[in-house]
């Protein structure tokens, strides 16, 4: 993972703990909870373009995309990204390289 994504994360943990003290480390909890009930069965989510799957995450106007490498068994965050996006947004932000 480039650290990219992961200051686009921290900018919106930030964000959101200046909305409401508490909300931002809400936030990662959610997130990380949605993440790991990928785990017994990451195929549950359809593909939505590119091999690319996405999750809606609780309680949070937000997407994760993420891929199946399914030569390595491993799932592949992509992005974390606001729902409110153009799909094309998207679709450039997870390009796999």
């Amino acid at each position: 993972m480039s650290l990219r994504p992961l200051k686009i994360y921290k900018g919106l943990l930030m964000w959101y703990e200046n909305q409401k003290e508490g909300l931002g480390e809400r936030f990662v909890e959610v997130v990380i909870q949605d993440i790991d009930s990928l785990l017994p069965n990451p195929f549950i989510y359809a593909i939505r373009y590119n091999s690319i799957r996405c999750l809606i995450v609780h309680n949070f106007p937000y997407m994760v995309h993420y891929y199946i490498n399914q030569q390595t068994n491993t799932i592949e965050i992509l992005a974390v990204i606001d729902t409110s996006q153009s799909p094309n947004i998207w679709k450039e932000k997870t390009s796999k390289r």
